[in-house]
């Protein structure tokens, strides 16, 4: 599958999760549709992006379980968050609860919220080493209170890599009358999805990262009942719309002026690829890899791992704990002088080394990984052991 992708063949490149990577033959029609735009911009967005978004959404839909009326195309999910966010009516003293493995930029934005509102950010700690889906709920449900009025948490942590149980959270926070907010940024492609059998009153995929689509394109979807409640964050023409196109919902929040949303035409392209090329059965090869190798990278940093060595908890990445005092000198490291693209994360006062695995990848790349940070150990003061 190598082949495919565009990535420098000097770089052995273990950070598919930060920002994904593109095929050519994805990114060939990212350019088609580029082209086009600049052949002829008004015919193209005046009369031809409707019918190609709404075959876009369509094609997506059925991918991630839902219906096209029920989302909207993104930039990124913390745009789709930071629209939530503006649209929530909480009061002084109501509570956000969420965990302390959430992406940063996550976090960011529900502080900013909170001190505009005067309500409160709850990153209620899930103990690590996991041991168990049921140790996860326990810690998680410890930071409810009369006070909580939303629950947001990701489904898998960007830092930490593990696979939060979120179908049964959202369970739990409907019987509590809470509202749900889910981060999958991490998700599709990446894991089974299928948001009508979740039922979260909002939810935020990439398709940028596991699904390969070109930079900068993701999707919120929004529960009808909570449809005509969320403002857009850009007010634009499709707000007060005298001639509504579809629903108020879909007019406030895809007619924002002009933009190429090539990126998020070419979901169909996207989709058949995948399947094409049999995509899960690469995935799953891909998380047979990241599991083989887990023990063997924590027993080299005498670290341990932080959960059971199991799909359950972990997909196509995984964090090892990394005991340094300097992360950034230490990935600049691995990247300088053995051409590794691999991300120091993080979190909570710790680091993780977090590796990913997807088609372009071998077990080559692992060993030179590993081979690596051996030498690292054993030449240097970066990593503890």
């Amino acid at each position: 599958m190598k082949q495919h992708f565009l990535l420098d063949s000097s770089i052995t490149f273990l950070n598919h999760g930060s920002f994904g990577a593109c095929p050519k033959p994805i990114f060939e029609e990212y350019q088609r549709f580029q082209s086009e735009l600049e052949n002829e911009p008004v015919q193209f967005i005046q009369k031809k992006a409707g019918g190609y978004l709404k075959k876009a959404k369509e094609k997506l839909s059925k991918y991630v379980g839902c219906q096209p009326e029920d989302f909207f195309f993104t930039p990124n999910p913390t745009i789709g968050i930071n629209t939530i966010m503006r649209s929530l009516n909480l009061q002084p003293g109501d509570e956000i609860l969420s965990t302390n493995h959430e992406y940063g930029a996550m976090d960011r934005t529900w502080t900013f919220f909170c001190r505009k509102s005067g309500a409160k950010y709850v990153r209620q700690e899930i103990s690590l080493p996991i041991i168990s889906k049921e140790q996860i709920l326990e810690d998680f449900w410890k930071g409810y209170n009369a006070n909580t009025k939303v629950v947001f948490i990701n489904e898998i942590s960007s830092a930490t890599a593990l696979v939060f149980p979120v179908k049964e959270i959202c369970k739990k926070a409907q019987e509590l009358g809470l509202i749900t907010i889910v981060d999958g940024a991490h998700v599709p492609g990446h894991i089974n999805l299928n948001i009508q059998e979740m039922d979260p009153d909002f939810y935020t995929g990439t398709l940028h990262k596991w699904m390969l689509a070109p930079k900068g394109s993701s999707f919120l979807y929004v529960k009808k009942e909570f449809q005509d409640d969320i403002d857009p964050l850009v007010v634009s023409w499709g707000y007060d719309n005298e001639m509504i196109n579809d629903t108020q919902f879909l007019d406030y929040h895809e007619y924002q002026g002009t933009r190429d949303i090539s990126a998020f035409l070419c979901t169909p392209k996207v989709i058949d690829f995948l399947e094409d090329n049999n995509w899960k059965e690469v995935s799953e090869k891909c998380k047979n890899t990241v599991l083989e190798n887990y023990q063997r990278f924590c027993d080299l940093l005498h670290t341990q791992p932080l959960c059971p060595v199991s799909k359950e908890f972990l997909g196509q990445m995984a964090s090892i704990p990394v005991k340094t005092k300097e992360p950034l000198q230490l990935k600049e490291l691995l990247f300088e002088k053995y051409k590794i693209e691999i991300p120091v994360m993080p979190l909570n006062g710790n680091f993780y080394i977090r590796y990913s695995i997807n088609a372009y990848n071998s077990q080559e790349d692992l060993d030179r990984l590993y081979d690596a940070l051996k030498e690292i150990i054993a030449t240097t003061d970066l990593i503890q052991i």
